[in-house]
């Protein structure tokens, strides 16, 4: 560092001098440096200076900025960890999707370790993208993995499920939300938009699915954490209702619906997988569900406070299997997702086709 500030060699003569204690066993050897010139003693100066500022700045920040960590409470809970780990299905989904969209490739290749070992995605491809939503897609998608190392640092990864993202699958998705089969079939791939209006989906998921799961946490860490992922998945659902709430009278090319009316087909869909009521809306709501009841405009999802929806696990499922059951698997996880969450309610499926199956056996026989 002093040969760096001082362009010429500094000369010290260090020089030891033996001190002798009571116990003479006991030295101790003691540097003195000698200054041989004006300049030297102001570089040696200057360095104390900066060292001891330096100190001093790492005092004041241990100081000034704490850990907040509680004094009484556990870090992470039990039950903490399945309900974070239920959270891994959509932010594996999130975080294959966008990187395929803009790369080409996917965890495999990106952070291989945090697949665990889980199968590949199903036709999965990469997206058609401008270079402004290629831009808003790849920080997306760094994001989605920085969150899934963060899950697993703190509650253990789950392997990832095996997950349908292709076209077939998106098309049949729109399809049923519209109520018709639309032609052509609806592409997510084939441009910029059409891959917003299915990102439309995703990010929100994740967001109404945490501030769910928000009253449930009891650890300081857990809360810390998912606090953490609700603001960022919160950001990006903005983002792409932005994006679309600027193209909303656009028509959505081959079709005859604009941008704003997919994404109200789509929050209808959503509603009626999961059967809990109105916690999901397009671009424009009646009057009614505006916010303070004076807007039509609703860039923003929320509820009659303008506070964010929540769903619970099951609701999720619902809707992420498409099958309006959370104890039937499709969808976007054609084997069901992974997780003691998600793996019991698919147990319960399977307890109660056992259960009616013997239920038949036994009237065949009376019969």
């Amino acid at each position: 560092i002093i040969h760096s500030i001082y362009p010429y060699k500094l000369s010290f003569n260090l020089h030891y001098n033996l001190i002798n204690q009571q116990q003479k066993k006991e030295t101790l050897k003691m540097p003195i440096i000698s200054i041989t010139s004006p300049s030297h003693l102001l570089i040696t100066i200057f360095m104390i200076l900066l060292s001891s500022k330096m100190f001093c700045i790492s005092l004041s920040q241990n100081l000034l900025c704490p850990t907040g960590t509680p004094k009484v409470g556990l870090p992470v809970t039990k039950e903490d960890i399945d309900l974070l780990q239920f959270s891994e299905n959509l932010e594996f989904l999130e975080a294959e999707y966008f990187l395929w969209a803009v790369h080409g490739y996917g965890l495999d290749i990106v952070a291989p370790e945090l697949a665990m070992g889980g199968p590949p995605p199903i036709g999965v491809r990469k997206a058609n993208l401008d270079f402004f939503t290629s831009n808003i897609i790849n920080e997306f998608a760094m994001q989605e993995v920085g969150h899934l190392r963060a899950l697993r640092s703190k509650v253990g990864g789950l392997p990832r499920p095996l997950m349908d993202l292709s076209s077939r699958h998106f098309a049949h998705l729109f399809d049923e939300a519209f109520g018709y089969k639309l032609q052509p079939p609806f592409d997510p791939y084939r441009d910029s938009l059409n891959f917003m209006l299915s990102c439309y989906a995703l990010p929100y998921a994740a967001l109404v699915g945490y501030v769910g799961t928000n009253p449930l946490i009891q650890g300081y860490e857990s809360k810390r954490l998912l606090a953490g992922l609700l603001g960022v998945e919160s950001g990006q659902d903005a983002m792409i209702r932005m994006y679309l709430y600027e193209r909303a009278g656009k028509v959505v090319y081959p079709y005859r619906h604009t941008v704003a009316e997919f994404t109200i087909h789509i929050s209808n869909l959503r509603n009626r997988l999961a059967m809990c009521g109105i916690k999901d809306e397009g671009l424009f709501v009646p009057w009614q569900l505006g916010a303070e009841n004076r807007t039509t405009t609703n860039i923003l999802s929320a509820d009659f406070y303008s506070l964010s929806q929540w769903r619970t696990p099951e609701e999720i499922l619902r809707i992420m299997y498409n099958t309006g059951s959370e104890n039937a698997h499709g969808g976007f996880f054609p084997r069901g997702a992974n997780g003691n969450i998600a793996k019991n309610l698919l147990k319960l499926e399977c307890g109660i086709k056992n259960a009616t199956k013997k239920s038949q056996k036994k009237t065949l026989i009376k019969s």
